[in-house]
């Protein structure tokens, strides 16, 4: 049978996989993507449940991609504000204090990716296959001969995993992972609240876990409510009157009332990390590599950075014609992305830990860290750069 050749063959047709597609479609490659669904499309009347918190550095990423203009329906938040709400310590960062016009957007997923898929149909060079997944990799010291379930055969200087948080070629290359269950869920829904949510993105941390409400370009708000899996489930079967009461006191009216809820979901929360981004010809990018807790909505954002990093490595090597999938190309990702990543990762438990442990010891001196950073304008500007994404050794399409 005979193969089809590519330069690279991105599993995965979610965001990072795409931004990672589009960046290397502009360097001149021959790109397969392939997925085992249809990309979901977004629509005016079904943006999706999920939205993300796009950061400064992942604008200037999907800018740079030719992608940003199209993105429909965004909200900026130029503010965050985050308070305890046993010991009621509270933080307030505001865009204007760093002369910057705001801190990040609120954007649907299905729409980054809806937006990323129907530029990448115009891209010549890109090829998908959809439905199709990886069966087997065998690779040596030019290329990686792969084998779909179908059948069909392919080949290419490198194969990356975009391919989420049970990523099947993380599991072909046999990579371990190291993380664990936190026992939550992430409930998420779209809400109408009394009182405007002024474009500010605001989180209340409660001993359950954090509950953040994220404002929306149509005065709407997007939560994403860490909780237990019992009580989500519980609260997902309430009815609307019930769940927007209970929202409404665990918010602590932030927002006033919380006057209606439409469709609600939920997806499982834990801490994850591949003990190597890299093997044989292969990279893993985004939830294939790293899962980290939602409580700074940076998931998606370090995925970004890595398509932008491994892209970068790419470029770098066929410009000095090295091989694109060799050892030195992919160490030198995996060098740029693995120690940032476990430290976010790091990072985030820490705040897990802090704020949803309940012990009584621990609510003084975190209310009291909040309101010394609150008055604090360096360190303020110092967590408001690191929450924008603006991090030393920024890949060329972030800067």
């Amino acid at each position: 049978m005979s193969e089809s050749r590519f330069d690279v063959i991105i599993q995965g047709a979610g965001m990072n996989g795409l931004v990672l597609a589009r960046a290397l479609a502009l360097q001149g490659w021959r790109i397969a993507v392939l997925d085992t669904q249809p990309v979901q499309r977004w629509t005016e009347a079904d943006g999706g449940l999920r939205v993300i918190a796009v950061t400064v550095a992942s604008e200037r990423i999907l800018q740079r991609l030719g992608v940003w203009q199209d993105m429909r329906r965004i909200s900026p938040f130029r503010a965050i504000q985050a308070w305890d709400g046993v010991a009621g310590g509270c933080v307030r960062f505001e865009s204007a204090q760093i002369d910057e016009p705001h801190l990040g957007h609120i954007i649907e997923n299905r729409l980054i990716q809806t937006v990323l898929f129907d530029r990448l149909q115009q891209d010549d060079n890109v090829s998908f296959l959809i439905p199709a997944a990886v069966a087997a990799i065998e690779a040596d010291d030019e290329r990686a001969r792969v084998t779909l379930r179908d059948g069909r055969r392919l080949q290419a200087k490198l194969v990356v995993g975009a391919d989420g948080v049970n990523s099947p070629i993380r599991k072909l290359c046999r990579i371990p992972v190291d993380g664990y269950d936190y026992r939550q869920s992430g409930l998420v829904a779209t809400i109408t609240t009394e009182l405007p949510h002024g474009e500010v993105a605001r989180q209340r941390f409660l001993p359950d876990g954090p509950l953040a409400f994220l404002p929306l370009s149509d005065g709407r708000c997007s939560i994403v409510w860490s909780q237990p899996t019992a009580e989500a489930e519980r609260r997902l079967a309430l009815d609307e009157a019930a769940f927007c009461a209970e929202l409404t006191e665990a918010s602590a009216e932030m927002l006033g009332q919380v006057t209606g809820c439409g469709p609600r979901g939920a997806f499982p929360l834990r801490s994850q990390q591949a003990r190597s981004y890299i093997a044989p010809r292969v990279a893993l990018i985004g939830d294939a590599a790293h899962v980290i807790h939602p409580l700074a909505g940076q998931g998606a954002n370090l995925g970004f950075l890595d398509a932008a990093v491994l892209a970068e490595e790419v470029e770098r090597a066929g410009k000095a014609a090295r091989d694109i999938g060799g050892e030195a190309v992919l160490r030198r990702f995996q060098r740029r992305r693995r120690g940032d990543n476990v430290l976010m990762q790091a990072t985030m438990d820490g705040f897990h830990y802090l704020f949803g442990s309940g012990a009584p010891w621990l609510a003084l001196p975190r209310s009291a860290g909040l309101n010394i950073v609150d008055r604090l304008p360096p360190l303020k500007a110092f967590f408001m750069r690191r929450a924008m994404g603006l991090v030393p050794d920024l890949p060329q399409l972030a800067r």
